[in-house]
This record gives structure tokens, sequence and C-alpha cells, in this order.
């Protein structure tokens, strides 16, 4: 090849390279479509990451927020909720972004069968409306709301509290026995909502006394003679 040739073939081959078209980048919309084929398919897992990915991508993509709360609630069922940290806590941040972005999410939510486990939260009374600090709201919050006691050590979950229509309040509890096992038990009481505070009678003991609080994503129920009570069971602590 002539020298004058050869020179301005390596002078075109940079600006051939530029010329070249740059792959379209993978935005959050197409992320979140892959993510629902997945879905549709019964691959959670995998879907589940497109939806984050998505997410990264866009934080205001109000449906992928949402399919990423979906999506962790279907794991959660499927017992999976340590290997893909499916507590209630993440489903409801997922849930409440998405809500907040596009308020019609939340008619959406109140009939999908796959956040069918936040309904005991009291995350979920709070994007229903109701808020313990409101007088009015707290019979209704303590009746939808789970209560669980949690140990300090491998035994998990050891308490719970369900309260019921008539002022009838069921206690169920784990105690650890001196031959390692755990004797479990139900006890039926009542209950009285003093303004905020509700007051608890069980068979033999004093009345105690507690008051409901908590954020957005988690609630608390804190007696002074029982202790506290969490909206979400002990897990993936042992």
């Amino acid at each position: 090849m002539p020298r004058t040739a050869l020179l301005l073939s390596l002078l075109l081959a940079p600006l051939a390279l530029a010329q070249t078209p740059a792959p379209p980048a993978t935005t959050a919309k197409v992320l979140n479509t892959e993510g629902f084929r997945l879905y549709q398919e019964g691959k959670y897992p995998e879907a589940l990451e497109k939806f984050r990915e998505a997410v990264g991508k866009d934080p205001k993509h109000a449906l992928a927020q949402y399919n990423v709360a979906a999506t962790l609630g279907v794991l959660r069922k499927q017992g999976k909720v340590c290997e893909y940290e499916a507590y209630p806590s993440t489903i409801l941040q997922y849930l409440i972004a998405s809500v907040k972005l596009d308020p019609k999410r939340l008619k959406r939510a109140k009939e999908d069968a796959d956040l069918e486990p936040i309904r005991e939260t009291l995350g979920w009374q709070r994007l229903l409306g109701r808020a313990p600090t409101r007088t009015a709201d707290v019979p209704e919050i303590l009746k939808k709301v789970r209560w669980y006691a949690h140990s300090q050590g491998v035994y998990g979950t050891i308490g719970k509290l369900t309260f019921q229509d008539g002022g009838k309040v069921v206690r169920w509890k784990k105690t650890p026995q001196e031959d390692g096992s755990m004797k479990e038990e139900e006890i039926t009481g009542t209950y009285k909502v003093k303004g905020r505070k509700v007051e608890v009678s069980f068979p033999g003991q004093a009345p105690d006394t507690g008051t409901i609080t908590g954020d957005d994503t988690s609630g608390k129920l804190s007696f002074k003679g029982l202790g506290d009570f969490y909206d979400f069971p002990s897990e993936c602590d042992a």
C-alpha cells in the first residue's frame, strides 16, 4: 500500500470508530417489563432482581417499586424470607414508595394477594389511613395487627397477642423448659381501650397497660409488665 494511502487509512480509523453507535442503554421500563415476564413464568428470584434493577435505574418508577414489594410478598409466602430478605418492613418500604409516587397503586394493593403477608402490620394500617396517635383508630389497629414477642436468643417468637371483638384477648406464649424443650400455652383474657392506651387482664395476673408506637414500616406495643410486642415475628436470628 502506498505510504499516502496508509496514512489516510490510519487517520480515518478513529473517525470510523467514533461513528459506531453505542448500544442503547437499558431503561427502567425495559427492566420492569423483563421482570414481569419472569414473574409470569414463576421465576420470582430472577424477577425480583430485574425489578430492583429497574428501581435502581429510576427510583421514581412507581410500578417497579410496587413490583418489588409484590414479588417479595410471594417469596415470603413461599417461606424464602431470610434468603431474599422478604421482611414486612422491606415490603412496606417499596409499597409506600410506590403509593407516594402513584396513589392509585393503593387500590391495587388492597386487592393483591401477593401483599397478604403485610395485612397484619401497623404499616399497612397507616397506608389505609389509620394511626396510633388518633384515639378513635386505636381499637381497630389493635384488632387488625398481630403482635409478636421476641426472644433474645435462638427461640425466635416466644409470644403473641391477638385482640378480638367483645374485649377478648388471647395470649400465646412459649416457655423454655429445663430439659431444653419448649412449653406452649394459650391464655384468654380481657382488654379495655382507654384513650391511646390498652389495659389487658389475664387470670392470676394484675392488669397491665400498654401503648402503640411505630413508624411507616414497623410497630410496637409496649407493656409495663408483659414487655414489648412487635408487628412482625422474630426471623433469621438463629
